[in-house]
């Protein structure tokens, strides 16, 4: 293990449970799933035929529910209206176990929701095709606003970090944040935004540190950040001109750029399967802010969120990443580069699950593929046409010897995968031991199951479990006189 990857075990490791205070916007995303038949006769819009609605914490309150699971004690101060809303974001708070004491009630705006209609076109493919958003953004003011800065002093004085997430809904006002900002550097305690977009960031003068993106940082700075250098001279202008403790600037891909009092580094990422950005800036902030919060310094916070945000893109929608995950992919990393499309089960499965969200269909098949012939090549193709991702459960070695006898495998399962993987049908390649592949049809829950044409259908493995939760069995065309046994019989081999 590098010096780097152990550093950041160790750091995972006595995370702890810090105490974390998040101010800002709270918000309700709430999602309608359905099927998009048809043009509308009433107008040229497209129909949509709603069959599942799903709710998830969203803005300042997604940043407390994925502290929460990450093991911290999180506490949120903020505003929602009087309305039905306000009392569901409540509710879901408790059942993330954050609490909500200082999140105001304000009877003068309505709590903010984002509601996005996602269709599926031929029951798959879901996109989303309108967001309706109900909010204010009016600034909050007067009584209130002095109430809330009042209750969140009171509450960061308890915490071991305040983390500010402004969506520009009105509860980050300038006056709010310089009196919190002033008594968190009163009291030592350190306070961390991810701010709005937008060219003036006076409001977040003083604080310790912010965790803009490269637009965010550009706007503020009028630097047009395209590389590193840019980044980097973005990162110290906003830690100069804002009298920050650290200037920070997020680059998705390419990682995120620090300067601090020992000047200006570029921490990088892994490369990552992209499924959904949604949420990667809220996971930044709070796995940031609970690594300093735990006693680490900016870079090694800034690896530990750089990983974070790595994981949550890979998932569908705002979904939180635990440490448990976090030390997984960690080791990963130490191991090296994934070869090809050979995974072990836990991992494919893993992989999986975010493809299957998007309405993608998973097909399973598998085989010996000793000797790969034209018959498997065209098999396999069959086998890709009736789905999105193709999984092929490869025999190992003591699999085939127990199956075709001790003079087989001709090849060794490494030597077989690295042939499967080189196929554009062929997705993802996993091992199994057992005889057959029921464990791994199990564990994967294929869309379709897919053997060859002389099966029959009752007789396929698995194929009773497969259609027992809507999926189906698919035999597919074999290719005439071509199978690897008479290959070898006729090169003597066996």
């Amino acid at each position: 293990m590098t010096r780097t990857t152990s550093e950041l075990t160790d750091l995972v490791s006595r995370l702890g449970q810090p105490r974390v205070l998040v101010l800002g916007d709270l918000m309700l995303d709430r999602y309608i799933w359905g099927n998009a038949e048809r043009i509308s006769q009433e107008a040229p819009v497209i129909l949509l035929r709603a069959d599942r609605r799903e709710e998830r914490l969203g803005g300042a309150s997604s940043v407390a529910m994925m502290l929460g699971a990450l093991g911290a004690r999180v506490e949120i101060a903020g505003l929602v209206g009087t309305d039905p809303d306000g009392l569901r974001v409540r509710a879901m708070l408790d059942a993330s176990g954050v609490e909500h004491f200082a999140v105001l009630a304000d009877e003068n705006r309505p709590t903010t929701v984002k509601e996005r209609y996602i269709g599926r076109a031929q029951q798959k493919h879901p996109q989303q095709m309108i967001r309706v958003d109900y909010e204010t953004r009016e600034i909050v003011s007067g009584e209130l606003e002095d109430r809330l800065v009042r209750i969140a002093i009171e509450r960061a004085a308890a915490a071991d970090i305040v983390l500010v997430s402004d969506y520009d809904k009105g509860v980050c006002s300038p006056a709010l944040l310089a009196r919190l900002t002033e008594a968190c550097r009163t009291m030592g305690k350190r306070i961390i935004a991810d701010p709005i977009r937008g060219g003036d960031y006076e409001k977040y003068r003083g604080m310790s540190a912010m965790t803009p993106n490269r637009l965010e940082a550009g706007l503020a700075t009028g630097i047009n950040i395209v590389d590193t250098s840019s980044a980097l001279e973005a990162a110290k202008q906003l830690r100069e001109s804002l009298d920050l403790e650290a200037g920070i600037v997020t680059l998705d891909k390419e990682g995120m750029a620090l300067w601090n009092e020992t000047g200006g580094s570029l921490y990088p990422v892994r490369p990552r399967q992209v499924y959904d950005i949604t949420g990667a800036g809220d996971m930044v902030l709070a796995v940031f802010g609970l690594a300093l919060a735990a006693g680490a310094d900016y870079p090694s916070a800034i690896r530990l969120a750089n990983i974070a945000g790595g994981l949550e893109v890979e998932k569908i929608g705002v979904a939180p990443v635990t440490r448990e995950e976090i030390l997984a992919d960690i080791a990963r990393s130490e191991s090296g580069p994934r070869r090809g499309k050979v995974r072990d089960l836990d991992e494919l499965v893993a992989e999986l699950e975010p493809r299957r969200a998007t309405g993608q269909r998973i097909v399973f098949t598998n085989g010996c593929f000793d000797i790969l012939h034209a018959g498997h090549v065209q098999y396999l193709a069959e086998s890709r046409a009736q789905g999105e991702i193709l999984v092929v459960g490869l025999n190992s070695d003591a699999s085939v010897r127990g199956l075709k006898g001790p003079t087989r495998p001709v090849n060794s399962e490494e030597a077989r995968g690295i042939v499967l993987e080189a196929l554009e049908a062929v997705d993802h390649v996993v091992v199994f031991n057992e005889a057959t592949p029921l464990e791994l049809i199990r564990a994967i829950r294929p869309d379709v199951l897919v053997k060859g044409a002389d099966y029959s259908r009752t007789s396929v493995v698995g194929g009773d479990f497969v259609e027992s939760y809507g999926g189906r069995v698919h035999l597919a065309d074999l290719r005439p006189g071509v199978s690897s046994t008479r290959i070898l019989q006729r090169l003597g081999a066996a």
